[in-house]
């Protein structure tokens, strides 16, 4: 395995781990941990997607990484 795919399956933990957390009542989704953990998964989506050339799946994960960044800074605020 090479480290994109490393990457891609590290990036799916934290998404989907998160919500899993998410949804039974374990993290709540203002969380710092759930946004961060969204933030760090879509960044390594993005990397895993682009260079497997799925350029639809990097759009969507870069949204999802500006959604988690605008999150942080509305938190910090």
């Amino acid at each position: 395995m090479n480290i994109i795919e490393i990457i891609g399956w590290i990036g799916s933990v934290l998404i989907v781990g998160s919500y899993f957390l998410n949804i039974n009542g374990k993290l709540k989704s203002s969380s710092p941990a759930y946004i961060i953990s969204n933030l760090l998964g879509g960044m390594f989506f993005t990397i895993n997607t682009f260079a497997h050339k799925a350029y639809p799946s990097v759009a969507v994960n870069v949204i999802w990484v500006i959604i988690a960044i605008a999150a942080l800074v509305k938190k910090a605020k």
